[in-house]
């Protein structure tokens, strides 16, 4: 893949992971603002717009139908050995997501964000032993920074409770909200991992296969839980009760919450693609304090000081980081001149000679 190419696909995947990371905790927490409960259902909702995926994968066939002859073009690409990662990936994406939805039910959208920021620690943390990511100073710093912003958030958490809700119910959400981040944590490595270990050349079109893979498994896995939870037979008169214009907005509200958060997870898998798990990490934790300014500019949540150190120290960590890339790669362009100059005078020398 080309710099130019390269360079255009992550400003991409970043602008579909920033609405994703930023639209869906807030359209999720109006679910529940409104008289939606259902845990499952909020699970099933965060990886049920996947079908979208198979719009860039049909172009992408054709396309490829026109290059290539038709014995060499086969429908997907994915082979059985990372389909299988995929579908384990998606198990765990799926009780991520549970994890996720049962503490974002019980913890204002601000609180809920502090907590998942957390996760960058935890993606260092697997990475480094997973897929031996190099860390230089420009990482090293924004995961200090960024982690450091989600601490001092913390300070203030207990003031956040909702005026009905109990302590134990708080806590319970507070300590699923902390599993969701240790777990996704994992899971980001996990899937940078299955693009090292596989037989297979990876490119952008694979990427949307196993992000179909594993959001149709976590799909399942949710759609298991609400099966045995009695989810689809609360549904309707859920809707009928729904605070905010009756079933006709419920309806609106659970296709753009599937769609948004579609977004999400595209944006995740391709940055990993064109970058890696951790870079990945450090995009969403750096997003993480704008979702909590938009919580508070639309659910009237509370903003203390610390939330603005966090925005700020998080700000600084991301751009921390992308001016050490920036640096990095000029002096690796400059080595690279330098070689190729050198080789150019000792080819000149021994034609000579």
């Amino acid at each position: 893949m080309s710099k130019k190419m390269k360079t255009t696909l992550v400003i991409i995947n970043c602008i579909i992971l920033a609405t994703g990371n930023c639209g869906g905790p807030l359209i999720m927490r109006l679910y529940f603002r409104n008289g939606g409960n259902q845990i499952w259902f909020s699970s099933f909702l965060q990886t049920a717009g996947f079908p979208i995926i198979l719009f860039p994968l049909l172009f992408s066939f054709f396309h490829r139908r026109t290059e290539e002859e038709e014995a060499k073009n086969p429908l997907f690409l994915i082979k059985p050995p990372l389909f299988l990662a995929s579908v384990v990936v998606g198990l765990l994406t799926g009780l991520d997501n549970y994890l996720y939805a049962y503490g974002l039910a019980y913890l204002p959208v601000s609180t809920s964000s502090l907590i998942v920021s957390s996760q960058l620690a935890f993606t260092a943390l697997f990475a480094f032993f997973m897929v031996k990511q190099k860390f230089t100073p420009s990482t090293i710093n924004a995961v200090v920074l960024i982690t450091l912003g989600a601490g001092i958030l913390a300070l203030h958490t207990d003031g956040d409770k909702f005026a009905k809700e109990t302590n134990k119910e708080y806590i319970v959400g507070f300590v699923l909200t902390l599993g969701a981040a240790i777990l996704y944590g994992f899971i980001l490595p996990l899937v940078e991992l299955s693009y090292k270990k596989i037989s297979q050349r990876i490119s952008y079109t694979l990427v949307l296969e196993v992000q179909m893979v594993m959001c149709l498994s976590a799909t399942c896995f949710c759609l298991v839980g609400m099966l045995a939870d009695g989810g689809f037979k609360v549904i309707e008169k859920e809707a009928g009760e729904f605070k905010l214009g009756g079933s006709t907005y419920y309806y609106v509200v659970v296709v753009f919450t599937a769609i948004i958060w579609q977004g999400f997870f595209l944006g995740t898998i391709g940055m990993i693609f064109c970058t890696s798990s951790l870079v990945s990490g450090i995009v969403i934790s750096a997003l993480l304090p704008l979702t909590e300014i938009l919580a508070v500019l639309f659910y009237r949540e509370k903003f203390q000081v610390e939330k603005g150190i966090s925005l700020f120290l998080s700000l600084w960590g991301f751009l921390s980081y992308f001016y050490g890339q920036i640096k990095s790669e000029k002096r690796t362009q400059t080595q690279d001149q330098a070689q190729e100059t050198q080789l150019s005078q000792l080819l000149v020398t021994d034609s000579v000679a």
